[in-house]
């Protein structure tokens, strides 16, 4: 993985961005606005389109180069002021080097009449790190997903259907990686049946390779020192080249529902009220049952949790979704109250043995330093403001949440109903509808229902085959000390104590693969005490922990779901028998990929299996959900979404029928 590099710039007198590495402006410097505005929104008939939206519609935009975020501002401004409230916009854009957010502000100052949707975008630019970032704005109605990276590294790994392309890299002179025929083969793959697209430049070569890629161009009139500019629609794949690959059938997206919008979700933790709360942001009216007395009762009621990143340097699905799950996360919590909901005081993994500090020389080589940089002993306790014994990785954008503030504030939409002490024993499909019942009782229905209650759910038939296994973990709570007070960042070895929350410090957690029983005990309270002495004995001392006995201490256990792959399960389920006989040729032959479509179960989704990395993994697996469930654009490459669906388990059995690994 490549490091993410911010954007060099330039300005000039009249404050003008200027792109250092392509010698390049990012807008007009006669009129920005008035080019973006003709080229972009006119081109693709914007206004027109967003006017004829129906409520629950949508339009999804896709553009090659953000910038400054001009194209994207402007067309938001254009979808709120024709766009009835019941629509949506989503708008997906590629960056190799995107603004840092002071000069993102900068260069949006500029235009003060789109300052309400600039202050929303700036709230919520941060965490921008490489690969797949999900921005949520104007209460859900729109979404932007930026793909940070190489335009050719990142389009090839996107699920989406666009209605209306922007191409907006540097002028082709300048930026000719921007201009390929392997670019605009993307884009044809990317685009929907007549879809439109328009450009700034008219050069001829563009034209004839965009024309190639199964688009009809047209020059048509510029505006300013443009004399032509370029706009076309999509035709069709070209009959002479082949066409991109298909889908593999168990991974395709299941017929699209129609009818009512409304969903049960089963489980009140982080992945049943983020997935609701996901729900209800397009419209969806969500019955979400726990059978608790109330939200986050079980793995999501710690005190505090931690934003922590186990990244690794070599781009594996489940560190892309880490790193994209860190960036949608830490934009949520800007909603709550900082210091009783969360605090973004960072999180210093300690390098506590040779083989860690070894991974983690490998981490801070791929990774850029406003993500996570290299701390020295020194440096480290500075940081951390209590004596450490080891130097260590330093996360600047991560600290603590308290999870159930977070998943009370998700779920608090007004098309949220909870529904305390529900305990769905069975499920059952009826015309259509889905049947949550507790013996005779029917406590709730829909036409769709979520499967987010951990481990909980291999209750049910269609799910008790999915490898999902409990893991207890217990913290303890210490009370903060005036010499505690000092500890100034979250601190990680095997364990890890976060700075006090409301005056208590959360400490933990341990892992035991045994015990079914939550009654928290003496012995691991002693462990936990244990890991602090590991972490920092001038913390322990501070805390007064050789004074305390393991029988006294307060805290709570509570179990951790997840899969052997350590990555969450996230999809659509299909019924097992008939997906086994539908695909039985793999296991003769795991290079086959039969066409027979897949044996979804109508309406049942699940979203499961997020372990200890719930806080960041739940919130963007419930747009994942949603995304698979409305026919949107996937938040995640599709590798992450394939890496994390539920079929993958039943392909692998079917593979290793043969003996194949």
């Amino acid at each position: 993985m490549n490091p993410v590099t911010h954007a060099q710039l330039d300005w000039d007198e009249q404050g003008r961005p200027h792109s250092r590495v392509f010698d390049d402006v990012y807008f007009s410097d006669k009129s920005g606005l008035e080019e973006t505005r003709y080229v972009f929104l006119e081109q693709n008939r914007l206004q027109a389109r967003f006017a004829a939206l129906p409520v629950g519609g949508q339009l999804v935009i896709g553009e090659t180069g953000f910038g400054t975020g001009l194209n994207f501002l402007c067309a938001w401004q254009l979808f709120e002021q024709h766009a009835v409230a019941g629509a949506r916009l989503h708008f997906v854009s590629v960056e190799k080097y995107p603004l840092s957010h002071a000069d993102l502000q900068r260069a949006l100052a500029l235009w003060p009449e789109l300052h309400p949707f600039a202050e929303q975008l700036l709230k919520q630019y941060i965490a921008i790190h490489q690969g797949f970032q999900r921005l949520i704005l104007d209460n859900g109605r729109v979404t932007l997903t930026l793909l940070i990276g190489d335009a050719l590294e990142q389009l090839p790994q996107l699920d989406a259907q666009i209605d209306a392309w922007f191409l907006d890299g540097f002028a082709p002179a300048k930026n000719p990686d921007m201009w390929t025929a392997e670019l605009f083969a993307e884009l044809a793959r990317l685009a929907a049946p007549g879809a439109t697209i328009s450009t700034f430049t008219s050069t001829g070569w563009v034209r004839r390779l965009i024309n190639a890629a199964g688009f009809k161009m047209k020059r048509t009139p510029g505006i300013g020192h443009k004399w032509e500019i370029l706009r076309g629609e999509f035709l069709g794949w070209p009959t002479e080249t082949p066409a991109p690959p298909a889908a593999k059938p168990w991974f395709a997206r299941p017929a699209a529902l129609e009818g009512e919008r409304h969903a049960m979700v089963i489980g009140g933790g982080l992945a049943g009220c983020t997935t609701a709360a996901s729900l209800a942001a397009r419209g969806w009216r969500v019955s979400l049952l726990e059978r608790h007395a109330g939200l986050a009762q079980e793995a999501s009621g710690n005190p505090q949790g931690v934003l922590y990143l186990k990244l690794s340097a070599h781009g594996t699905a489940l560190s892309q979704l880490i790193l994209s799950g860190f960036g949608h996360t830490r934009r949520l919590l800007e909603h709550l109250h900082r210091g009783v909901d969360w605090d973004g005081c960072g999180v210093l993994q300690l390098a506590f043995n040779a083989k860690e500090a070894e991974r983690q020389v490998q981490l801070a080589a791929a990774f850029a330093p406003d993500l996570l940089h290299l701390l020295g002993p020194a440096q480290a306790q500075a940081r951390a403001g209590v004596a450490l014994e080891h130097g260590g990785l330093f996360f600047p954008e991560g600290g603590w949440v308290h999870p159930p503030a977070l998943c009370e504030w998700q779920a608090r939409h007004p098309l949220i109903t909870v529904l305390p002490h529900h305990e769905a024993l069975e499920l059952q499909r009826v015309d259509g509808q889905w049947h949550a019942l507790s013996g005779d009782t029917l406590l709730a229905s829909a036409p769709v229902v979520v499967l987010a209650g951990a481990a909980e759910i291999k209750r049910f038939p269609f799910s008790t085959d999915l490898p999902l296994k409990r893991i207890r973990g217990q913290i303890t709570r210490l009370a903060q000390t005036s010499q505690s007070q000092a500890l100034a960042t979250v601190v990680c070895a095997e364990g890890y104590v976060a700075p006090a929350r409301l005056g208590e410090h959360t400490l933990g957690a341990s892992f035991d693969f045994k015990s079914d029983d939550l009654t928290p005990t003496a012995a691991e309270h002693a462990g936990n005490l244990e890991m602090l002495s590991e972490i920092s004995v001038d913390l322990a001392q501070r805390l007064g922990a050789s004074a305390m006995t393991p029988e006294q201490l307060e805290g709570r256990a509570a179990f951790r779901c997840t899969s052997p792959d350590y990555l969450p399960i996230v999809g659509p389920l299909a019924e097992r028998t008939a997906f086994d006989q539908a695909y039985a040729a793999l296991r003769k032959d795991a290079r086959q990929a039969p066409q027979a479509n897949c044996p979804w179960l109508d309406g049942l989704y699940i979203n499961s299996g997020h372990g200890s990395r719930g806080l960041i993994t739940a919130p963007l697996c419930a747009e994942l959900l949603v995304a698979w469930l409305n026919d949107e654009p996937l938040p995640v490459p599709i590798s992450v979404a394939h890496a994390c669906h539920p079929n993958r388990f039943a392909v692998r059995a079917l593979i290793r029928g043969t003996g194949a690994s």
